[in-house]
């Protein structure tokens, strides 16, 4: 059963939903995702978790209290602590994300170690970190520019043009639940803002590499499979190379919660509770 609550936080007003028993994990969606996007996952680890799920700020049911204005990584770090100390005070957390919310999750294991028993980032999209970045920053740049004269499709045919094929097919039921129809509808909505207010300054956020050194032993760096060779496994490969740690090969490519949830679940419960170890 989905349990779903609201919480006011500086600035905005978040929706968030818990599911299952057991210690507390939260799970972090990518730019313009919200919590149902999550669902297959988090039901699959429901039955060793509370799941926490929730839409980050100014996306779907989380409003702000002004207009949409540029995101920052600390501020959705923050309001991921703010989740954790309302549902699960006082106790270690896991928190695991995907893309943005892999970047998110870097943050918060990097700033609060002690809150956190584990944590698990698939696919950071850390650009700042590559030997390149001044050139991938200038890719997002130009995603932006070509978002506002020509519209959000041409943009995301400029972005898969830099990123490559790593955005799978996502399997579908016939017909879809209503919730998943209300999820698409969210979505869709999202995918403007998150590319006007969101992709450029998650993209240029560095992450603490010395701070993420001394928790070292609560953090595992993923990828899929299908991503290898493209833009969106280099950081999480560098980020672990510098961290000494070995990168987690998970099914799928940069969108394989989606595709491959089961197998996914299955990972993350291995990973978070060091059963890989």
């Amino acid at each position: 059963m989905i349990t779903a609550a609201r919480l006011r936080v500086p600035g905005a007003t978040l929706h968030y939903e818990t599911r299952g028993a057991g210690p507390p994990l939260l799970l972090l969606p990518g730019a313009g995702g919200d919590a149902a996007a999550l669902d297959p996952v988090a039901d699959a680890l429901a039955d060793t978790f509370t799941v926490v799920t929730h839409d980050p700020r100014g996306y779907s049911r989380s409003t702000l209290a002004g207009p949409p204005a540029e995101q920052h990584v600390t501020v959705h770090a923050d309001d991921a602590l703010r989740l954790l100390d309302t549902v699960a005070p006082d106790v270690p957390a896991y928190v695991a994300g995907a893309s943005s919310g892999a970047i998110v999750t870097l943050d918060l294991l990097a700033r609060h170690p002690g809150r956190l028993r584990g944590a698990l980032a698939h696919e950071p999209p850390s650009w700042s970190v590559l030997p390149d970045a001044a050139e991938q920053l200038a890719f997002f740049q130009e995603v932006h520019d070509t978002f506002l004269a020509d519209g959000l499709q041409a943009a995301g045919e400029r972005f898969l043009r830099g990123v490559g094929p790593v955005l799978l097919p996502v399997p579908a039921a016939d017909p879809l639940p209503r919730r998943t129809r209300e999820m698409h509808a969210r979505l869709a909505v999202n995918a403007p803002l998150a590319l006007r207010h969101e992709h450029r300054s998650f993209a240029a956020y560095v992450p603490d590499l010395d701070a993420l050194a001394k928790a070292a032993d609560r953090l595992t760096l993923a990828a899929g499979t299908g991503t290898r060779g493209h833009l969106p496994y280099r950081p999480a490969a560098l980020i672990a190379e510098r961290l000494g740690l070995p990168l987690a090969a998970f099914p799928g490519a940069h969108n394989g919660w989606s595709t491959h949830p089961a197998r996914t679940a299955d990972l993350l419960r291995a990973h978070l509770l060091g059963e890989t170890r």
